[in-house]
């Protein structure tokens, strides 16, 4: 099942509200001794998450199928870290081992898709949700079941109060709703706020015709313009007119640019840089083209982890208003902090 987006949580009977979770979309599936995690889109997680599967063969009934959501919440912070799950996708197999004893997963279940061999995708999720309930209720160590409620008074407290903990937003269900796959029969409301940021660079579009991203930077406390995340979603025609546009800032750019010795491949592997091969698509150039650092974008984000923006940022205006020092962390709303064992 996917969410459409709306602007406000929806009211009245017949809705059941979750927690919206900001981690890895997962399905397990169970037969026996043999685990298997994928994610939405089918592509394989299990060789990446190697603690979750004695966990999952411990608590799970031997022959299911759950819909959940993979997390990792830091032993020493709030919150949730969604970096640390990024660092997962990777090739070696030691690496892979040394972050999960070092940084743990957690499973978070929401659905319960199938029980032996019984399909329950046409029951209503709330018959659902009530019978993964019965076989999870007493799970223990890093498996959870998201909370749920039927009163949207809570959801809208969840909303506020739980963005402290990394999540995401609010998702509404419709309790007699059977399980639709790959259709948008829920909605979810996310967190919605703008920022003015540096524009330090840009990538081309993959079709090599105009710009794809602009790369956002703000500066720290100590003065140092930190990559933050791009801006994104151009139409075909903006796409070509920003070419245009910034085109001549790339004259010189390089000179006593900050993030200037990004260039060099080496350091490609640090996370905060602009640069770098995709780990969900080892094919995707990532390579980006430096700017004169003379720019503010205005843009609107949902979410700030870890100093820099989740999920899709989009490009409001230019802000020639705005100088570049003005652009800090210090303007961002930041909630307070939320431990991971307190939503549950």
């Amino acid at each position: 099942m996917l969410a459409k987006l709306e602007a406000e949580i929806p009211t009245g009977d017949g809705w059941i509200y979750e927690p919206k979770w900001d981690g890895f979309r997962c399905v397990v599936f169970r037969d026996g001794d043999q685990v298997e995690l994928a994610s939405r889109n089918e592509r394989p997680l299990t060789r990446y998450f190697p603690e979750l599967l004695d966990p999952i063969r411990a608590n799970f009934p031997d022959e299911c199928i759950v819909d959940g959501e993979i997390v990792i919440a830091p032993a020493d912070a709030p919150g949730l870290d969604f970096d640390a799950l990024l660092q997962r996708i990777h090739p070696a197999a030691s690496r892979i081992n040394r972050l999960a004893a070092e940084t743990p997963a957690s499973f978070v279940a929401f659905d319960l898709l199938a029980l032996g061999d019984q399909s329950l995708l046409e029951h209503p999720f709330s018959a659902r949700r009530a019978k993964l309930l019965e076989l999870l209720g007493d799970a223990t160590g890093p498996i959870h079941i998201t909370p749920a409620t039927t009163d949207a008074a809570t959801a809208e407290d969840w909303f506020s109060r739980f963005e402290g903990a990394g999540l995401d937003g609010v998702v509404a269900k419709r309790a007699d709703s059977p399980y639709t796959p790959d259709k948008r029969t829920m909605v979810k409301v996310k967190h919605d706020r703008t920022a003015e940021c540096v524009v330090a660079g840009f990538r081309v579009h993959k079709d090599g015709k105009g710009v794809g991203s602009l790369l956002l930077g703000l500066y720290d406390d100590n003065g140092v313009l930190q990559h933050v995340g791009v801006a994104s979603g151009f139409a075909v025609k903006r796409r070509a007119e920003l070419l245009e546009e910034l085109t001549p800032l790339t004259e010189n750019a390089i000179a006593g640019h900050p993030w200037g010795a990004w260039a060099e491949a080496q350091a490609h592997e640090e996370s905060r840089m602009p640069g770098g091969r995709s780990r969900w698509n080892a094919g995707k150039d990532l390579s980006w083209v430096p700017m004169r650092v003379e720019r503010v974008a205005e843009v609107r984000f949902g979410q700030l982890q870890s100093g820099r923006f989740r999920h899709g940022v989009s490009f409001l205006r230019w802000r020639p208003d705005r100088t570049l020092e003005s652009c800090t962390y210090a303007q961002l709303d930041v909630a307070d902090p939320v431990q991971f064992a307190e939503l549950f």
